[in-house]
C-alpha cells in the first residue's frame, strides 16, 4: 500500500511517492507555506539574539582614511 499523507495547508490526502510537491498535494498549497515563512508567521523557538556593538577597533580604522 502506498504511503498517504496530508498536506499541511489544506490537509488534503495526497500520495508520498510521485508527488512533486510533496508534503503539499499541489503548488498552490507550497506557496502558500512559503509566504508564510517571508511573512514571519512562523517561528523557531529561541532566546532573541542582540545584535553586537561596533568595536572601537573598526572606529578608529574609519578616521584614518
Amino acid at each position: 500500500m502506498p504511503l498517504v499523507v496530508r498536506c499541511p495547508i489544506c490537509r488534503t490526502e495526497v500520495p508520498w511517492e510521485g508527488n512533486p510537491h510533496r508534503p503539499f498535494c499541489s503548488e498552490r498549497c507550497r506557496l502558500i507555506d512559503l509566504g508564510a515563512w517571508a511573512e514571519g508567521r512562523y517561528r523557531v523557538p529561541g532566546k532573541k539574539i542582540e545584535p553586537e556593538d561596533k568595536l572601537e577597533d573598526d572606529d578608529d580604522d574609519d578616521e584614518s582614511r
